[in-house]
């Protein structure tokens, strides 16, 4: 998980919002206003934090390499109140981001993804038991649309699972390689997930 950096504590100064953007999931992800967010995320984020992504993708939509914000103007929009000190609930919002590999602060900036990828069966599991069968007919229906495109999503899961618990690139390649992966992806999802390990490694040294 994105460690969250110290908390905006003026509500008055503007935070610059940036998208996140990475191959694999705007490949294989769903638009921040979607259906699948609102039924599968909404649940794991919960509202403010769904709002607020949803809100950032209009922004990127008008200026797609970022924008300023107004902390509490957007506090004030979510409902949550003016207050942006470390335990606003404007923060929490956004460390709820930040806690799911959502967003990460950048220098004086939020990275937001742009894209959000499909939930992780980690977190399927916990659904409730219809929302679990809701999510494999999604699969299901995504596979039978774009079989490439649900393979190379699925890999990348598996990759990222591999890294995350110690496993090195070539690791990762190898069990990509056991899985039935496609030969042509086994490289390139193999060091994306890397890339985006370290990343959340960066993020946690920068919290210490």
């Amino acid at each position: 998980m994105l460690a969250v950096a110290p908390p905006i504590v003026d509500p008055t100064l503007s935070l610059w919002v940036s998208p996140w953007i990475d191959e694999v999931t705007e490949e294989t992800g769903h638009d921040p206003r979607s259906a699948y967010v609102e039924r599968f995320w909404l649940g794991i984020l919960g509202p403010s934090a769904t709002w607020f992504v949803r809100s950032v993708s209009y922004g990127f939509e008008h200026s797609p390499e970022g924008f300023d914000l107004a902390p509490g103007e957007m506090a004030r929009v979510l409902g949550l109140g003016e207050r942006t000190g470390r335990h606003s609930p404007f923060l929490r919002c956004i460390s709820r981001l930040c806690q799911f590999e959502l967003a990460h602060y950048r220098g004086g900036g939020l990275v937001v993804r742009a894209t959000l990828p499909w939930v992780e069966t980690r977190m399927v599991v916990r659904m409730p038991a219809q929302l679990q069968n809701e999510h494999a007919l999604w699969d299901a229906a995504d596979a039978e649309a774009s079989p490439y495109r649900a393979m190379r999503r699925r890999s990348a899961l598996i990759a990222m699972s591999v890294v995350r618990t110690g496993g090195t690139v070539r690791d990762a390649e190898r069990m990509l390689g056991r899985s039935g992966c496609h030969p042509s992806m086994v490289e390139s999802l193999a060091e994306w997930a890397w890339n985006q390990h370290q990343l959340v490694l960066v993020q946690k040294q920068n919290r210490t």
